[in-house]
């Protein structure tokens, strides 16, 4: 087993991030934190890597911030005052516009959970459990607060927010949070199955789709249609495109090359 805080290992065009501190219920420290933002920047600059698969070693995804270095889990800014860019983490919101899959193997607290809500797949082992509990010890959820009203119902949302209670992998689903639930021996499977089946869809206009669903949920409807367009138009050049409009005319499985 690794000794770093994040392995990365890449299977095909599969990368599977994991979260490396069993011992520590896999809370986010300093180590941590720099191993995080590496791992996701590689993972958004290789172009052979085309879908990633996010869990935790052990039996925790992921406890949220390690209490003994809150400065550290946040990561590193440049400046001393509070104008400071906050936009340096997956969590937080890093551009990544190709698929991730969260694949929820126990517990999953806070800055586990943010993670989770940026996550495109959800797939929770039976073991799973979801909280943001910083409201009991008087912290405020901040990136949480931004994104969960955008993928729940709004009582859903505040029921996880503002409670601070621990909710099941069932009542995940229930609520939409969780997209699918496995048995624990079964999720890392299910979830190489799942990534395996987006990798049969073209990795730039499967990108070029998830920007246009990300962006635009802030656009008029106008400008929302014309950027749209805009990307297909860009992403019809591409060598893929070619290559798929070739499979189909030739009756075959088209073979990508993220090109």
């Amino acid at each position: 087993m690794s000794d770093s805080p994040v392995i990365y290992e890449q299977n095909g065009n599969v990368v599977t991030i994991s979260y490396n501190r069993p011992d520590n219920l896999n809370t986010i420290n300093g180590p941590m934190r720099e191993s995080l933002n590496s791992a996701w920047k590689k993972f958004l600059e290789d172009e052979t890597a085309w879908v990633a698969i996010l869990t935790g070693v052990g039996d925790t995804f992921c406890a949220g911030a390690d209490l003994k270095d809150m400065q550290g889990s946040a990561g590193t800014f440049p400046g001393t005052f509070w104008e400071k860019p906050t936009i340096n983490s997956f969590e937080s919101g890093l551009e990544i516009y190709k698929p991730v899959i969260a694949a929820v193997n126990g517990p999953c607290i806070g800055y586990g959970l943010t993670a989770v809500t940026f996550c495109d797949f959800v797939l929770a082992s039976t073991r799973a459990s979801f909280a943001y509990p910083e409201v009991r010890i008087g912290i405020p959820t901040i990136v949480g607060a931004i994104r969960l009203p955008k993928k729940l119902n709004w009582s859903h949302a505040m029921e996880l927010l503002l409670l601070g209670e621990t909710i099941t992998a069932e009542r995940a689903k229930e609520i939409g949070l969780v997209w699918e639930i496995y048995p624990h021996e079964d999720l890392l499977q299910k979830a190489n199955e799942l990534a395996q089946r987006l990798c049969k869809s073209a990795p730039l206009a499967s990108r070029a789709t998830k920007e246009v669903a990300s962006r635009t949920q802030e656009m008029g409807w106008i400008e929302a249609v014309r950027f749209g367009e805009t990307m297909r138009i860009v992403a019809s050049r591409t060598e893929d495109a070619k290559e798929g409009r070739e499979a189909y005319k030739n009756k075959r499985s088209p073979k990508w090359q993220g090109k």
